[in-house]
């Protein structure tokens, strides 16, 4: 708990003042406040009952002022303008409070929502393989909202119910010390089952909030895998995985309000006997000439008023369970290490060697997706990369971006090892276009220049003609002001593809990289794009991972991985030469590709016959 004060403070920062005034302005407002109840008794004691009663000093002062005013007396008018007038000013404080509690607490929010963005966009991309993304949107948002509320109203209650307890206490006392006695009765009992409470509803505000999280990350899934569950007919599955855990968050959301409803029942009943107590006591004390009615009328109001922030303290602190919750989650977010560059990391010129020296990378212990990995590749070489699904062909190119850490071995850019090499700084000289390519919600224009802040046409187009996607974009209503729905679902998969790529070679990238991003394409158009790609030859070095044949023949230079190692290397002829999976997969698209022709000049023979048969 020590912890969350001090990350709820650090929340704080810049907001300390505003939060200070506003306690200030509350305390304010609460004494004004109790100020009332004694103008309501002077007036029955004093302006109707005739009777001299004494009074706190600070009510007495403030009389004497106002009574001055009016020749030294007060008729009954005069004191209702003085319970407007203290009223008055007990509202002004009130609403600096809600001003300055508001204008701290979504500054802070605020500041929480872009310090959470921030930090996310700076954490390891293996970080963001296991995160799930519904919950992080639940934890930079929902959370976020819960703390801003609990510091907008809240916490300054804290404030309020302490100068409420005391202030009263002190009244009262100054007016009747043993009624003030039977006054405070329950007064303990209502704090003990407050706390009793906030200790039992605080684990389940924990489980309500992380079935949230569950539900929101159900949703997300569904609604970015729509056209999926649309193809396999899965809405019915769909539907019930939601609804599992939309009852799972209903039944713990359940528990929880019949835990709060608990609490209030059981607090209301307590206090509203505390108050018939006081009433009790004090009309027999009242009867006998013990205390005024005009008193026994103040107690009774300051009862509720003592009753309040006693009672009030388990609403405030089952929000401080809930917030404290929610700070939990955000720090869990926060607390992650950040992609750092090392002390000393530079920013040397990279023109495109690469070499792997005995790289080594596990995901898991003992599952070494990379094993002892050597290569080298000069600049301005076109690599290509086969192998079958898992070997570890997306990781090897992965790690030129420095998007992972090997476990050992190193690699080397231009004779600089990665991890001397800042971060951002090489990514900006690495192309990578990833197999799943991502695309914003924006025009094609956007999307293919999102790097530049204001992209020019011609580089633009130039960049679609090297993607082999400019004619399709000119053939569309809006060319390359068409807009790009939510992940380029108004694309098809070959078109995004291309858009991807396009978006890559906007830029002069020394090392491009494109990870099984032809896999969608059909085979005119990949030879289209390769022979764009064969023009920028010498300038980049460029790695294809691909499962075609035609497509790996080109490169000056093939890899054939198994198993987290390279086992083949050579030039389409070499590999050909030799045995080996390249071969294999060679003479197997060899025959898929003549079985094909052979049914394809079978259909146009049939298709011929008919069409003489029908003559």
């Amino acid at each position: 708990m020590k912890n969350t004060f001090s990350s709820l403070y650090l929340f704080m920062k810049g907001r300390r003042l505003l939060y200070a005034g506003a306690v200030l302005a509350i305390g304010a407002a609460t004494l004004f406040g109790l100020l009332t109840p004694l103008v309501i008794r002077y007036a029955i004691d004093t302006v109707i009952g005739g009777q001299e009663v004494t009074a706190p000093p600070l009510f007495d002062g403030i009389l004497s002022l106002f009574t001055a005013m009016f020749g030294g007396t007060l008729t009954l008018p005069q004191a209702g303008l003085l319970f407007v007038a203290l009223s008055l000013a007990g509202g002004f404080f009130l609403y600096l409070k809600g001003r300055w509690a508001a204008m701290a607490a979504e500054s802070m929010a605020r500041g929480i929502r872009e310090k959470l963005y921030d930090h996310i966009q700076r954490l390891p991309y293996a970080y963001h393989t296991r995160a799930e993304t519904g919950d992080l949107v639940q934890r930079s948002t929902s959370d976020v909202e819960t703390i801003r509320k609990f510091l907008a109203s809240q916490f300054v209650e804290i404030g309020r119910a302490l100068f409420m307890v005391g202030l009263t206490l002190s009244f009262m006392i100054q007016l009747h010390k043993g009624m003030t006695l039977y006054a405070m009765a329950v007064v303990p009992l209502i704090f003990l089952f407050s706390f009793v409470f906030f200790m039992k509803v605080k684990g389940a505000f924990k489980k309500s909030d992380e079935a949230e999280g569950r539900l929101s990350t159900t949703l997300q899934e569904n609604l970015t895998g729509v056209r999926v569950v649309r193809a396999f007919g899965r809405q019915s599955y769909e539907v019930e995985r939601f609804d599992v855990r939309n009852r799972e968050y209903q039944s713990l959301t359940y528990r929880l309000i019949s835990l709060l409803a608990l609490y209030w029942g059981v607090s209301d009943f307590l206090c509203l006997l505390q108050i018939g107590f006081v009433l009790f006591m004090g009309g027999a004390l009242a009867l006998q000439g013990g205390m005024t009615v005009g008193t026994l009328a103040v107690f009774v109001l300051y009862e509720g008023r003592l009753l309040w922030p006693v009672r009030q303290m388990g609403r405030i602190l089952t929000d401080m369970g809930k917030t404290f919750v929610s700070v939990k989650r955000i720090m869990e977010i926060l607390e992650e290490p950040a992609e750092e560059d090392l002390p000393g990391a530079g920013t040397p010129p990279i023109e495109g060697e690469i070499l792997f020296e005995q790289v080594s990378l596990s995901y898991e212990e003992g599952n070494k997706v990379l094993n002892e990995v050597s290569v080298r590749i000069p600049k301005g070489t076109t690599v290509a990369v086969l192998g079958p699904t898992g070997c570890g062909k997306s990781t090897f190119v992965h790690l030129i971006a420095g998007l992972y850490p090997c476990d050992s071995g190193r690699i080397l850019i231009d004779g600089t090892p990665v991890e001397k090499i800042r971060r951002a700084w090489l990514r900006s000289h690495v192309g990578l276009v990833l197999q799943e390519p991502f695309l914003y919600s924006k025009s094609l224009k956007e999307n293919i220049g999102i790097k530049e802040e204001t992209p020019r046409d011609e580089d633009v187009h130039a960049a679609a003609r090297d993607a082999a996607i400019h004619e399709v974009i000119m053939e569309m209503e809006k060319g390359y002001e068409t807009a790009v729905g939510e992940r380029g679902v108004t694309l098809s998969g070959g078109q995004k593809q291309r858009v991807a790529m396009a978006r890559t070679l906007m830029s002069p990238y020394p090392i491009l990289i494109f990870d099984d991003s032809l896999s969608a394409v059909d085979t005119e158009t990949d030879a289209a794009i390769r022979k764009a790609l064969a023009r920028r030859k010498k300038r980049a070095t460029t790695i294809i991972i691909s499962h075609r044949i035609t497509t790996l023949a080109e490169a000056d230079i093939i890899l054939v991985m198994e198993k987290g190692r390279i086992v083949q290397s050579g030039t389409h002829a070499e590999l050909l030469a030799a045995e080996g999976l390249y071969k294999r997969i060679a003479a197997l698209q060899s025959d898929l590709a003549e079985e094909l022709s052979h049914v394809m000049a079978g259909e146009n023979e049939k298709e011929r016959r008919g069409h003489e048969y029908t003559i």
